[in-house]
């Protein structure tokens, strides 16, 4: 046996049963049988019952502990429970026969010297019967032992995995979220630098709304849900600080129910999806951009009629992706896009309760956020 088969085995037994264990039981064994079942009580009797118990204990011992090491490595207690007990209990059967039959024939015949007709009489089988079963109870309780560990293990490793993918997912959400300030800011003195050359007077009105709407901005973007009522109300004010801006090429009709209100949206998402629709069409006084906010079957939709137009791409907009990621981190629902010749449509889900954070597959989610790009127009 080379070097690296035996640091297997002996690894693979210290890691079902440790080696002091099985010295321990082989000197309690042997103490037990000399003191009840050995007539003559000398050192010379003493020593080969303890090299007898210590060939069973280790006999047994190493056998179960192999068989459990490499049942373990194979089929997992956790994922495939079922196929691991069946394989287990075949496999203790065969392997503690086997090793009966082995460590008795060594003890009784060829330590003790007894025959081989002996070895097979009616009076032996009944204590390869005995050897048997009790070698498949210490196996059990080997067994639930591994089966213990492993479920311990395991509710240890997803406390673990859990706390990590909280603290990225958290990051994730955090990161998202400081997207907001940069972002309204940098449009809003865009509009702000076009008025100042068109119309100054307007230009100042729109410098003290976008103080306001600012202020909002600043309260809420740390929060990961707000009601549709505070939603909607922002949106108004935004929406006069945007028709300061465009006249009446822009218009806008709100229809959202009463009994929507108290429920509950991420933060800001009015105000990303209306600069979206803004910024994606063509808006004229003769050809004014119609935006509709309303609420449908426990979403808040906002649609506006689709006059697209060319987008140079200067620079990558938040928009959609961010809303569509932050719902993502809070709630399993998904923000819905429809889409015609004539219209589209964005359905941002209403929560009946507060979310508090929580995880939601992110790994699934990324991967359908990046499918989903394409119509998410970002």
């Amino acid at each position: 046996m080379n070097t690296t088969t035996q640091h297997t085995i002996t690894e693979s037994v210290h890691r079902s049963v440790p080696i002091k264990v099985l010295l321990w039981i082989g000197l309690i064994t042997s103490l037990v049988f000399f003191v009840f079942a050995t007539p003559n009580k000398n050192l010379e009797s003493f020593g080969m019952t303890l090299l007898i118990s210590t060939m069973y204990t280790f006999g047994y011992g190493l056998s179960n502990g192999i068989l459990n090491d490499r049942l373990s490595k194979r089929y997992s207690w956790t994922t495939q429970t079922n196929r691991r007990l069946w394989w287990g209990i075949c496999g203790t059967i065969l392997v503690n026969v086997v090793m009966t039959y082995g460590l008795n024939y060594l003890n009784f015949v060829v330590i003790q010297g007894n025959s081989n007709a002996e070895f097979f009489s009616l009076r032996m089988n009944f204590t390869h019967w005995f050897f048997i079963n009790f070698a498949l109870m210490m196996s059990a309780i080997l067994h639930a032992r591994g089966f213990m560990l492993a479920m311990k293990r395991n509710a240890k490793e997803q406390v673990v995995e859990q706390k990590i993918i909280a603290t990225s997912a958290n990051a994730q959400l955090e990161s998202l979220k400081n997207q907001l300030d940069p972002h309204f800011l940098f449009n809003s003195l865009n509009v702000l630098s076009a008025l100042i050359d068109e119309n100054p007077a307007q230009a100042q009105t729109f410098t003290a709304s976008m103080s306001k709407i600012y202020r909002y901005v600043l309260d809420q973007k740390d929060k990961e849900a707000v009601t549709v009522a505070e939603e909607l109300d922002f949106a108004h004010t935004y929406a006069e600080l945007l028709k300061t801006r465009f006249d009446d090429s822009v218009q806008f009709s709100f229809a959202v129910r009463q009994e929507d209100m108290q429920k509950w949206v991420v933060p800001l998402s009015l105000q990303l999806l209306l600069e979206n629709a803004i910024k994606h069409n063509f808006a004229t006084s003769h050809k004014p951009l119609k935006i509709i906010i309303g609420t449908e079957n426990g979403t808040l939709t906002i649609e506006n009629n689709l006059q697209s137009r060319p987008m140079v791409k200067d620079r990558e907009g938040i928009g959609l992706s961010n809303i569509v990621q932050r719902y993502a981190l809070i709630t399993p629902l998904h923000v819905k896009i429809e889409q015609t010749e004539n219209y589209f449509k964005v359905k941002i889900p209403m929560l009946d309760q507060a979310p508090q954070f929580q995880n939601h597959d992110i790994m699934k989610t990324e991967e359908d956020i990046h499918q989903e790009k394409a119509i998410y127009r970002v």
